[in-house]
């Protein structure tokens, strides 16, 4: 493996991943990661940019077909199903994040994975290693580009399409060279800019539709040996080069098969970006230990990383609830007036007037300490003035959800089933029978349908 380039060397090591070479608790941990994804699927129902997508994949598309579209109940082609799933994950917030790749893997690896696994009739323990597949390679391929790819890219619609490419590539059992030239194909179709969030449009969702079709469409091309560009990572026209002023090539082999990147993954706390999760979590902090009143703050200074201010730094006045989930002050406001921002509180709440007020009190300023450590590290600091003259400061090392504060299977599970029912996605029993499934893969002869009676 050493002697091949690193872009082959990735390829051959997902061509040949096979479920011996995968610890027992990181195959745990996709169990866990994969019942964290059905439940932000399910979450996805009757958001409107989700249901858009959705309607466009059937009609795209037979009415009955082998993979399932999970807000829907209906089966139909791999692609199709993969393209669904994939939107409907991603409009919650609640799906897991990588930080040193700042790519949300589950959102572009469960959806082809699952389709692929029940078109084909593979076992449990083949989506399992595709999952991690998809994972290990699309971690690093985020990696790889770097922080200034991101500050332009939205990175889970770039190297998603190679960690979906991974992912039904492992299920389809491509050779390395096919799962090489499939990652080539991948590459070049990889895509997603942030300018979306500043005018509050809905290609997020698309983002992630697009790189799960996108993957799995290139491992099928591969399969029936289409070639892909060889150097789709370092050649002179290749990602590196049109999408990066500071990609490694040494990060898309770092430590394979010893260091497992998919248990490293955090499993998000909060019901918004990311990159407000470190601050949310210091001010949550801060109010408790101080039992302080949002009306008795004067200012909030929430001290980032550059990232943060590049993402959310254009939100400045939210118009709609998906918006509202990167703004700082709204994300901060919900914290402090109403004591969490979940699910609910986005939607009951972000247009609250005290919300609003607070949010016009919080400012973002880059910190060199967070700074330097991002994005492995996600470092949460705030400073609060106080209306009767106080400075307060209070910082998170690990926000909640990170692997060195991490939920429980418990709190996983829990979380899966509240976001099931947050617009009715599956019932209870539904969602009990779907997690029991997800934990009996490695022993399941051939995946079926998850929520099926």
């Amino acid at each position: 493996m050493n002697e091949d380039p690193p872009g082959q060397a990735l390829a051959r090591f997902a061509a040949t991943l096979r479920i011996g070479a995968i610890p027992s608790p990181v195959l745990d941990r996709a169990e866990d990661l994969m019942i964290d994804w059905l439940g932000s699927a399910l979450a996805g129902k009757g958001a409107r940019p989700v249901e858009t997508i959705a309607r466009f994949a059937e009609r795209m598309g037979p009415d009955r077909g082998p993979s399932e579209v999970l807000i829907h109940r209906r089966g139909t082609t791999p692609l199709l199903a993969a393209i669904a799933n994939a939107a409907s994950s991603h409009v919650a917030e609640q799906d897991d994040l990588h930080n040193s790749s700042v790519l949300h893997p589950a959102t572009v690896v469960f959806p082809p994975a699952l389709a692929v696994a029940q078109a084909l009739g593979r076992s449990g323990a083949d989506l399992l290693v595709a999952a991690v597949a998809g994972y290990e390679a699309g971690i690093r391929v985020g990696e790889f580009l770097g922080r200034s790819h991101y500050k332009i890219f939205h990175t889970t619609g770039t190297a998603g399409t190679l960690a979906a490419a991974a992912a039904a590539g492992s299920l389809l059992e491509l050779s390395p060279e096919q799962m090489a030239h499939a990652f080539g194909s991948a590459g070049t179709q990889s895509a997603g800019l942030w300018e979306f969030l500043r005018e509050a449009a809905d290609s997020k969702q698309l983002h992630t539709a697009h790189a799960a079709g996108a993957g799995l469409t290139a491992a099928y091309l591969a399969a029936d040996d289409f070639t892909g560009a060889w150097h789709i990572f370092d050649g002179a026209q290749g990602m590196a080069a049109g999408m990066s002023s500071d990609a490694d090539v040494t990060r898309l082999t770092d430590r394979l098969g010893t260091r497992w990147a998919l248990a490293e993954t955090s499993f998000k706390f909060h019901a918004s970006c990311r990159h407000t999760h470190p601050a949310a979590d210091a001010l949550q902090a801060l109010m408790q230990t101080y039992d302080l009143k949002a009306e008795n703050v004067a200012a909030v200074t929430a001290l980032v990383h550059q990232g943060a201010i590049d993402v959310l730094g254009p939100v400045l006045d939210p118009q709609t609830v998906h918006q509202s989930k990167f703004s700082m002050g709204t994300v901060l406001g919900l914290i402090a007036v109403h004591g969490r921002a979940g699910l609910t509180d986005f939607d009951a709440h972000w247009r609250d007037p005290a919300v609003a007020a607070f949010r016009e009190r919080v400012v973002m300023r880059r910190d060199a300490e967070v700074d330097a450590a991002y994005p492995a590290r996600w470092i949460g600091k705030v400073e609060v003035k106080t209306r009767d003259g106080q400075t307060l400061q209070a910082r998170i090392d690990e926000p909640k959800g990170d692997p060195g504060n991490t939920l429980g299977r418990a709190e996983i599970e829990d979380k899966a089933m509240r976001l099931a029912a947050y617009r009715d996605g599956a019932s209870a029993d539904e969602m009990r029978r779907a997690i029991g499934r997800i934990r009996a893969l490695r022993d399941t002869a051939r995946v079926g349908s998850l929520l099926d009676a």
